[in-house]
């Protein structure tokens, strides 16, 4: 039998998109443990079989149940009684708050898993691209409404200007704005022709990258469990390279207001050595 595969702390942040300052409240507080720490340096190591561990209790705190009660689901062994406790919290709060609604819906799609992801996964290379971008230090918390109205500004200023859009637009987040809740993001929308910059735009030369990829279906909310199944991949298949991890927003709200047919692909940057 082989032995889980290990991520330390920042890779696993990356992959579950809980904050390190988190994943290490919640060791302190026995809720999920590393398997591994160092006893030198302290340095925590979590397999990958717990992302999906981890990716629950995001739910759980989504869905603003306490971590004592989380602890309390997360521990009971009995498959009824646990059940039990999560519709009674899920009840309560359907009952009080309607804009819980998807988070409880998300949920109910971790407990019951859909196809494995892994046939989603794939690879491409892309090319240095020239691009017309907004980059700013943006926190966690704003980074969905920031990339909103970022890529609505692009936009409309390439239209104005005559220019002509040459290709998805895209994102690209320092691993901080995760692991510190506040981090470097630029969005940027590929252009061809001539464009007089105003405001906070610049233009910008997106570099060229070897990217394992994996396209999310459905609204942003549910990105860890793309990030979850890449980072999974990544760290059984592939070299990863200390470069930001880049989105494509293939279908988005500039396109449609149908959250259900969005599609966002993610790209984690790697060294690639094979031919498949």
């Amino acid at each position: 039998m082989s032995s889980p595969t290990l991520l330390a702390i920042g890779d696993f942040s990356r992959a579950t998109q809980l904050s390190v300052k988190m994943l290490r409240h919640y060791h302190q507080i026995g809720l999920l443990e590393p398997v591994d720490v160092d006893r030198a340096t302290g340095y925590r190591r979590y397999s990958t079989e717990q992302i999906s561990t981890a990716q629950i209790i995001r739910r759980f705190r989504a869905l603003e149940m306490p971590l004592d009660e989380i602890g309390t689901v997360m521990s009971t062994t009995d498959i009824r009684q646990r059940n039990e406790l999560i519709n009674a919290h899920l009840t309560r709060l359907e009952s009080q708050l309607a804009h819980t609604k998807h988070a409880v819906e998300s949920l109910r799609q971790l407990l019951e898993p859909g196809p494995a992801a892994e046939g989603r996964i794939g690879y491409r290379r892309v090319e240095a691209t020239e691009a017309v971008a907004i980059s700013e230090v943006v926190d966690l918390s704003d980074a969905l409404t920031w990339v909103q109205g970022a890529l609505a500004e692009l936009y409309a200023t390439v239209t104005a200007r005559g220019a002509r859009i040459s290709g998805s637009a895209g994102g690209i987040f320092a691993d901080e704005l995760v692991a510190n809740e506040r981090g470097p993001a630029t969005v940027f929308v590929p252009f061809a022709g001539d464009i007089r910059l105003t405001g906070r735009l610049t233009e910008l030369l997106v570099p060229a990258a070897e990217l394992v990829t994996v396209v999310h279906a459905g609204s942003y909310h549910d990105f860890d469990l793309a990030y979850g199944a890449l980072a999974t991949h990544v760290a059984q298949h592939a070299i990863p390279v200390d470069e930001p991890i880049r989105e494509y927003f293939l279908v988005g709200p500039q396109d449609t207001r149908d959250e259900t047919a969005w599609r966002t692909e993610i790209g984690w940057p790697v060294f690639h050595t094979t031919t498949a």
